[in-house]
Order: structure tokens, then C-alpha cells, then sequence
């Protein structure tokens, strides 16, 4: 597979990567993300987001928050604050990088930032084991 293209159309407005949740990488009934064009799969805090469902988000040339007049609004800060602190991941750090070096770079930097150092397979946000290998992450590294 081509560097930078396992995510492309994974990344949500608010620069969640779609393709670590652990609502896309289960094995039934995977959710599409953001942008999936069904919805049967998603839960319904996802299909409800204010992100997603947001009237300027319309307004944007590039269909990302950082676009938005109101960026960051108080909602991206709250979910980039519990992304943080539970997740070691920052919505807006992924916008910055999105904005400054384009989507293909920040594609290019989730691939190799989101593999498991044991086998390689892809990793979660949402858990702090490998599913596949079982293998602790040490969010630190």
C-alpha cells in the first residue's frame, strides 16, 4: 500500500482520524467514519456530532475546522482536551499539521505513527494494547 493512503478519507473535520477508531477497526459491523456514507454502522454520538453537523463547517474551502471563523471553537476544545488526556492524541495538532504541511503529509505521518513496534498492524486510539498482537503501547515513546 501506497505511504499516506490507508487514511485517505478517514480524517473528519475536527482531524480525528477515523481510521484508529475502534468503531472502524472492529471486525462486525465496522463504521465508516465521519464521511461513510452509511450510517447504520455509526453510533450515534457520531452521527449526531456538532462537528460534523456544524453550518460553518459549510462555509470552509477545505472541509476542516481549521478553515472556520470560529476556530477552535469551544467544542473542538473540549473534545481536543479529552482526546488528550485519555487518548495522547490532539485534534488540533493534527489540524496544524493538515493546515501547514497538506493532507498527504499528515496521512504519511499517521501510517507510520499508528503501527504497532511489535507486528506492524495498525493501532487504535481508543485502546492501549495492540488488537491484533496484544502487545502493550507505551504511549510515551
Amino acid at each position: 500500500m501506497d505511504k499516506g493512503f490507508k487514511y485517505q478519507g478517514m480524517i473528519a473535520p475536527c482531524g480525528m482520524n477515523c481510521g484508529l477508531c475502534i468503531g472502524h477497526l472492529r471486525e462486525e459491523k465496522p463504521c465508516g467514519g465521519c464521511y461513510g456514507r452509511e450510517d447504520k454502522n455509526k453510533p450515534e454520538t457520531c452521527r449526531s456530532c456538532s462537528i460534523v453537523n456544524c453550518e460553518f463547517l459549510e462555509t470552509t474551502e477545505s472541509g476542516f475546522c481549521y478553515d472556520c471563523d470560529k476556530y477552535p471553537c469551544v467544542r473542538l476544545k473540549s473534545l481536543d482536551k479529552r482526546y488528550r488526556a485519555k487518548y495522547h492524541m490532539s485534534m488540533l495538532e493534527n489540524l496544524g499539521r493538515i493546515n501547514n504541511n497538506g493532507l498527504l503529509a499528515f496521512l504519511t505521518m499517521e501510517d507510520s505513527r499508528w503501527n504497532c513496534l511489535n507486528c506492524g498492524s495498525g493501532l487504535s486510539v481508543h485502546r492501549n494494547i495492540c488488537i491484533n498482537c496484544k502487545s502493550k503501547i507505551d504511549w510515551e515513546v
